[in-house]
């Protein structure tokens, strides 16, 4: 299967047209009001799926879908903000587990329909679902199981956050298509040969930045003696602008490169304010006792910020055969959006849409988390792919038979 970066244009501006359309009818039910916030498509590794939502508390629907697309949606919610939802519906009913519970099929059914029912009018045929069943639990309960490809590791996910105006509501709408019937229509409309991206690749290259972020994962351990572990790797695709919403506004310290060669782009070393304190004072030849970051936190940031760089650009580099190299560590201290959006407009100035690689880090031992983000040039990434499928087989540990 190859796809073109317009044909992963329209189907993600699809899914976020089938978002507004359920969140319409939301608002509509419940005389709140909610925007959907960014939609993207993600190409992640199955076993990751759904660890967004591990360690929360959530409700939703799940349905099943059959036609031209085939394949599970679901719609969730977290707990607190469905109990804002049922009351909205029902003054009182989510005290009531039955009552709550029916609310939430109800609106599920409603805003799921019209989610449906969006991909079936651009498709020009019938889509069926079924009737909503009613999930609770954490991302494992809420998300079904991916569709039943044996031979395929990762799957397509098109997902929409939708965040409620002026409340502490949000809710994701998550879409599994099956592989075959997704494959099909995507190359129906896949225009450009020459443009266009063979999905084999990107799963190669979604594996490449899982060996990079394992690789910066060693370099933390080999600096701090603390295990890291590294967690969820994926690569997304969104339009530009809604780059910057992808990392949100929590605050954030790290540091940002500008890599060059193929492909180029940016990349960001991010540490929530806590994580960059413990791992900065990890560093540290003498115990400190500070709540806040001082000269000496940020430069051990920097620091380590420059090693997990070249542990992750050089996992890249060493499968494509080629010299990424990368500038000196840049520190930023911001919201997350702050810091991305003059990347993305940088980027923005030659394509529209953009490939976003995310991936996270944890360690059990202190308080500690980190998120690389690469942001590259899309035809540079294109350049890449090319490459790996011509020349640089036998540089990969996947199975080059069944890929190339």
């Amino acid at each position: 299967m190859k796809i073109d970066v317009q044909s992963l244009g329209t189907f993600n501006r699809l899914a976020h047209e089938g978002a507004e359309q359920a969140t319409q009818s939301l608002c509509q039910m419940t005389g709140l009001d909610a925007v959907v916030d960014v939609t993207k498509i993600t190409l992640v590794n199955r076993a990751d799926v759904g660890e967004q939502l591990a360690d929360g508390d959530y409700v939703g629907v799940q349905f099943a879908f059959d036609g031209e697309l085939a394949g599970d949606t679901v719609l969730v919610f977290d707990r607190a903000g469905s109990e804002t939802i049922v009351e909205s519906l029902v003054p009182g009913g989510s005290g009531d587990d039955a009552m709550a519970r029916s609310s939430v099929e109800e609106i599920g059914n409603i805003m799921m329909s019209g989610f449906i029912d969006g991909w079936a009018d651009f498709l020009e045929t019938t889509i069926e679902h079924s009737t909503p069943n009613y999930v609770e639990g954490d991302g494992t309960a809420m998300l079904p199981d991916p569709p039943s490809d044996e031979e395929r590791d990762h799957v397509f996910v098109f997902k929409s956050e939708i965040e409620w105006v002026g409340e502490s509501v949000s809710f994701y709408i998550y879409m599994f298509p099956e592989y075959g019937p997704l494959a099909d229509v995507m190359s129906r409309t896949t225009d450009t040969e020459d443009d266009a991206i063979p999905v084999d690749k990107l799963e190669v290259f979604n594996e490449m930045t899982k060996d990079g972020t394992a690789q910066a994962a060693a370099n933390v351990e080999m600096m701090t003696g603390i295990e890291t572990e590294a967690e969820v790797t994926q690569l997304s695709f969104a339009p530009i602008e809604d780059v910057p919403k992808q990392v949100g506004t929590d605050t954030y310290v790290g540091t940002v490169v500008e890599f060059t060669g193929v492909p180029s782009g940016f990349l960001l070393v991010l540490f929530d304010e806590a994580s960059a304190v413990h791992i900065a004072e990890a560093m540290m030849p003498v115990e400190m006792d500070a709540d806040e970051l001082t000269d000496q936190h940020e430069m051990a940031i920097e620091e380590l910020g420059n090693i997990m760089t070249s542990g992750f650009v050089d996992g890249w580099a060493n499968v494509l055969q080629t010299s990424v190299e990368h500038t000196p560590p840049r520190l930023v201290h911001d919201m997350g959006s702050a810091i991305v959006d003059p990347l993305a407009a940088q980027v923005g100035q030659h394509q529209e849409h953009a490939f976003i690689i995310d991936s996270e880090m944890r360690t059990d031992d202190i308080e500690f988390g980190a998120e690389i983000h690469a942001l590259p040039n899309e035809k540079e990434l294109r350049q890449a792919l090319d490459e790996l499928l011509v020349e640089r087989a036998d540089e990969t540990e996947a199975d080059v038979e069944k890929i190339f």
